[in-house]
């Protein structure tokens, strides 16, 4: 133990001498005031070394290896990153090879979306087209075991690691089905599973097309070229970025090549120790429909740059909630063989009209950055906040996330709305109206449907009022419609049902003439105003 740790503290001491010192590298010379900069660097981390000696010898309780990597791997780097800014972070082996498979977009496994329900794991959906899917496991089977090894406790990542394997081997899997007397045996041959970025494409009204984009990796921008081709000729485009957390910085510039035009700037990056870069569109699009882009306060990164450079080159009516707010590009350095990263902070990135968008982090804790923004970090008016113009001459502001064209607040669950979605309702009810019934695509969720429904929410002793289910009622149909459809027909039909009631984008939709106006450089003066004020 004690030589494990003692090869866990001098990787990390020699891991943390390496950041502080390497910008000496990129510079090519070490200045005097570098070199005393370096000396005291190096008195710090032999007083690291001093105090974790201290604890490892009089600590109450003896530490045992797994305790001393802990603190090395999840206290003293990740806490010396989160000084410098609240997205430079760190990643041991195993969140280093998640963090690789969300980027690929895909592993290798049988397909299928998994959740917790107290100590039973429950399959949410089957993805489309995998091993899963073809097999016939259904949205509410319970996993039993994996390979004869009980899932009783464990959590979902366990169980998903079960199931992941190489590709062509075999994963023994019994399952529990409402309304079958016996466990269900399936013996499924792992495959490679696409991890789509983008999740939904559909005409959601003729004419229209509408794209959720959920992040972006190694795929992101083909997919989208993908849906613009199936969708042929549109008249308009609803872009939803909403929820989407950001990725890879190329493929938001891939991505919005399909929208401008060749040359234009996408985004430009500027740091210490690297040259600066300006990306622009290599290609550039043609297309002319209106496009509007509908945004949130969880829009981040990468999704901030697409919709900053729509934005700043007037092709698209960005319309939401103000974004997150983050402008640091962070460069992934692969260590100790590239089993474990770093994600460092190596750029500040402008949108096309010169915006920095990062909110301010200095002396604000990450529990306040990241949940506590209206009142932490956010601006409380734009009167000191950096004014851009865009190509046409409409006012836009750094600081504090994209600001909106048009503002769309956010739904808010209420009380019955939280209480029927923590008891699993509208899925648990899913599994127990198909186990003696099916559906078509032509189902209306009438008063007989919601009567059944009701009836189901007393047998699970759910309390409710008439008058909160009759304030509900869209909602509700719309829910049993969406569980309904995942599990008949899979769960891009779910999703489908749920964007088509959806009340942003039903009022993101509303905004298309205006984005047309925009796209055609007719916006009246007025209207520029009052759309880059609200």
């Amino acid at each position: 133990m004690v030589n494990r740790t003692r090869r866990a503290l001098f990787s990390a001491t020699l891991f943390l001498t390496t950041c502080a010192i390497a910008g000496s590298f990129y510079g090519g010379k070490v200045s005097a005031q570098s070199s005393s900069q370096e000396s005291s660097t190096r008195d710090s981390l032999r007083s690291f070394d001093d105090i974790f000696g201290i604890v490892e010898q009089n600590y109450a309780d003896k530490l045992d290896t797994d305790k001393t990597d802990k603190a090395i791997y999840d206290g003293a780097i990740p806490g010396m990153l989160h000084v410098l800014d609240p997205h430079s972070n760190f990643y041991d082996a195993k969140a280093f090879a998640q963090m690789r498979e969300d980027q690929h977009g895909k592993y290798y496994g049988v397909g299928m979306q998994i959740q917790p329900q107290g100590t039973k794991i429950v399959v949410l959906a089957p993805f489309e087209g995998t091993p899963s899917y073809k097999a016939g496991i259904r949205p509410g089977d319970v996993i039993l075991a994996v390979d004869g090894k009980s899932t009783e406790n464990l959590d979902s990542t366990a169980v998903a690691s079960m199931l992941k394997g190489p590709r062509g081997t075999h994963v023994a899997i019994t399952m529990g089905r409402e309304g079958s007397e016996k466990p269900l045996q399936f013996d499924l041959v792992r495959d490679e599973i696409p991890r789509y970025s983008v999740d939904m494409a559909f005409l959601i009204k003729p004419g229209i097309g509408y794209i959720h984009v959920t992040q972006f990796m190694e795929t992101t921008s083909h997919e989208v070229g993908e849906a613009l081709e199936k969708f042929g000729d549109i008249q308009g485009l609803l872009i939803d970025l909403r929820g989407n957390p950001g990725g890879l910085l190329n493929e938001a510039v891939n991505m919005s090549d399909k929208f401008l035009q060749r040359g234009q700037i996408v985004v430009s990056q500027h740091g210490r120790a690297f040259p600066d870069q300006v990306y622009r569109a290599p290609r550039g699009s043609d297309a002319k429909y209106p496009i509007v882009v509908l945004v949130n306060r969880n829009t981040a990164s990468a999704a901030e740059i697409v919709s900053g450079a729509l934005q700043d080159h007037d092709r698209a009516l960005i319309v939401g909630e103000t974004t997150f707010g983050k402008g640091l590009v962070q460069t992934v350095f692969p260590i100790a063989d590239s089993t474990m990263g770093l994600a460092l902070t190596t750029f500040h990135y402008y949108t096309p009209s010169g915006r920095l968008i990062q909110r301010n982090y200095n002396n604000v804790s990450l529990y306040d950055y990241y949940y506590v923004r209206d009142s932490a970090t956010a601006p409380k008016d734009n009167s000191n906040r950096e004014v851009k113009l865009t190509d046409s001459g409409r006012t836009v502001y750094g600081g504090g996330g994209i600001t909106p064209d048009e503002k769309i607040d956010n739904l808010k669950a209420n009380h019955l709305q939280d209480v029927l979605l923590q008891h699993y309702a509208f899925f648990n009810f899913s599994k127990h109206y198909l186990a003696t019934h099916t559906v078509e695509k032509d189902l209306q969720v009438d008063e007989s449907l919601l009567q059944q429904f009701r009836e189901f929410l007393k047998t699970e002793k759910v309390d409710y009022t008439d008058g909160d289910f009759s304030s509900n009622i869209d909602w509700i149909k719309a829910s049993i419609k969406s569980e309904l459809f995942t599990s008949q027909f899979g769960q891009n039909e779910g999703l489908k049902v749920r964007a088509q009631w959806d009340p942003q984008i039903n009022k993101a939709l509303t905004f298309m003439p205006e984005a047309q106006a925009l796209e055609n450089h007719t916006l009246p003066s007025q209207q520029k105003t009052q759309t880059a004020a609200r």
